[in-house]
């Protein structure tokens, strides 16, 4: 699968998939096949870190 490659764009959809259908990011990135580090850093570069109490990135 191809990620958006804005970032905010990026990060409505990683919300949404955390939020609908991963119980966790280890899943969410096992599931789109990608790093979590990648995704990390591609989104702590627009300042949003990922909160797994609220299993979101704010």
């Amino acid at each position: 699968m191809q990620l958006p490659k804005d970032p905010a764009i990026l990060l409505s959809f990683v919300n949404t998939r955390l939020r609908d259908s991963c119980k966790n990011l280890q899943e969410l990135c096992r599931s789109l096949e990608i790093a979590q580090s990648d995704l990390e850093q591609r989104l702590a570069a627009i300042d949003y870190t990922y909160d797994a109490k609220c299993n979101q990135f704010i």
